[in-house]
């Protein structure tokens, strides 16, 4: 029987979830050893084939940088599997003994992945460890350019898996990719939580698909460097940032804000390490390509300054690494205060730092609030100033933005889920881990004495002292009464009226 196709990809989708299902049931029961022995070999399997699957990743989408894509896959594989490797994640993994509250971890069940084109292996190794840490499976919905080296990705991991003893089926990756089976899988009753990566719009029908979720909004960081900052270290993070995999990871920086008195020195510092100032005809020609009626071009993403250009029609100098076109305000009319997954930045100066943070709120109200804010200073005044005010849940200072907020040069958690807080529409605020993925029993002994409202002299106390002596127990012979024993109407008027008066009803 030949199937459509959108019908054949509903059915795998079906398939996926019923077989991760049934996976998960079993691997639920694994002890913590069986599950580590198990997360460790897919991170070992994930390092042997980084290289190959980021070469995979930058053939079938064309944009990104091979070398940085093979870190990525790294930091995924050995960063984040070195963070989480000694999570308690199965039985006991907390004991209150003052309040004699034990918590008992519990997976969720079955998760449902969804793969952004722009980190689509990393994504993968990253998924598939906090999930199996937690005693989950995962089933991965690939973005249509990247469909190939997710489900490769996916592959390794299942075989790595597999190996070391956990369920067939425990990792699943549809190879037959169209909108419908992606909504199958949303709406799935073998699937529990959906973790989301990808577009706004993506995300947004995760949150609507009536299942949990944990999805991320858009960034658009500023980068904000003050007067007292090491000017050349600031500039040479925003670009090895801003480079970084040509800009495809949501935390790198978006624009520069900058404060009046050091402007030229800034500006000297950036046209030294690669930086170019588009004039105002440039910058439109930039923008005209940049962004569409929809949102930012898809061509674009994760190109070269060089690329941006050519595509732009414009003549940059030889070894230029990011266009930069200053803006003189917020909004539609200024396209580059946007969000720009490629190498191009806005540039804003302003008369001081208070200006300057007024500036960065209006950028993160635009667009990416709740993200993530970088700020290069050695005024600890300062930045305690923007960690207090800024509606953003990672401040990071004096440090890359893209590398920083993924937790790769900060002490944050390693992930490639950064969620955005309620003020941006996401269900956390934290860089999501295992500890995500699970649901905690909580066994409470108890640990107070409950005195009833009766032991002094509430309604129930009339009650308890009113009620009447019970029945003698029958003589010999006779029959046991089977009805309890009987109060006068008086006693029962008694009993009531004392209680409304306890209870002062008149």
């Amino acid at each position: 029987m030949l199937l459509d196709y959108d019908l054949s990809s509903i059915q795998e989708a079906r398939d996926l979830a019923r077989k991760a299902r049934q996976a998960q049931k079993a691997f639920a029961e694994y002890s913590q050893e069986e599950v580590d022995r198990i997360v460790q070999a897919m991170s070992e399997a994930a390092v042997q084939n980084a290289e190959w699957l980021a070469r995979m990743a930058v053939d079938e989408t064309k944009f990104g940088v091979f070398e940085d894509k093979v870190t990525k896959n790294l930091f995924a594989a050995q960063g984040v599997y070195e963070y989480i490797k000694d999570m308690k994640t199965a039985g006991i993994i907390r004991e209150d003994r003052a309040s004699k509250v034990v918590e008992i971890a519990a997976p969720v069940g079955v998760i449902m992945g969804i793969v952004p084109s722009t980190n689509p292996t990393s994504t993968v190794i990253y998924k598939s460890l906090i999930s199996l840490k937690s005693r989950n499976a995962i089933v991965f919905s690939p973005h249509p350019s990247a469909a190939r080296c997710t489900f490769a990705a996916a592959q390794v991991l299942h075989e790595a898996a597999v190996k070391a003893g956990a369920p067939e089926g425990i990792i699943g990756c549809l190879s037959k990719v169209t909108m419908q089976a992606t909504n199958e899988l949303m709406k799935s009753n073998d699937i529990d939580l959906i973790l989301a990566t990808g577009g706004s719009a993506m995300v947004k029908a995760a949150y609507s698909s009536g299942k949990p979720a944990y999805g991320v909004g858009p960034g658009n960081v500023p980068a904000f460097i003050e007067a007292s900052a090491d000017i050349a270290y600031a500039v040479s993070c925003i670009i090895a940032s801003k480079t970084f995999d040509n800009g495809t990871i949501c935390a790198s920086e978006q624009a520069i804000v900058v404060e009046e008195s050091i402007k030229e020195q800034v500006v000297a510092e950036f046209k030294r390490q690669g930086g170019y100032f588009m004039n105002a005809e440039e910058t439109a020609r930039v923008c005209r390509i940049l962004f569409t009626p929809r949102g930012m071009n898809p061509a674009v993403v994760g190109k070269s300054a060089r690329v941006v250009a050519q595509m732009a029609g414009i003549t940059i100098p030889e070894g230029t690494k990011v266009l930069i076109g200053e803006q003189a305000g917020v909004g539609k009319e200024y396209p580059l205060s946007h969000e720009k997954l490629t190498c191009v930045l806005g540039f804003y100066v302003e008369k001081d730092w208070h200006a300057a943070c007024e500036r960065c709120l209006a950028l993160l109200e635009e667009e990416g609030i709740g993200h993530t804010l970088v700020i290069h200073s050695r005024n600890e005044a300062v930045i305690s100033e923007f960690a207090l005010k800024k509606p953003v849940f990672r401040i990071l200072v004096n440090t890359p933005s893209a590398l920083g907020g993924v937790g790769y040069t900060t002490g944050l958690a390693p992930s490639f889920t950064l969620g955005c807080g309620t003020w941006g529409g996401s269900s956390t605020s934290d860089n999501v881990t295992p500890l995500h993925l699970l649901n905690i029993k909580r066994l409470a002994y108890g640990i107070k004495e409950y005195t009833p409202s009766w032991s002094k002299g509430g309604p129930a106390a009339a009650c308890a002292t009113a009620a009447p002596a019970p029945a003698p127990a029958p003589q010999a012979g006779q029959a046991a009464q089977t009805a309890g024993p009987t109060i006068a109407v008086t006693e029962i008027e008694k009993i009531v009226r004392q209680v409304m008066a306890n209870l002062q009803i008149k």
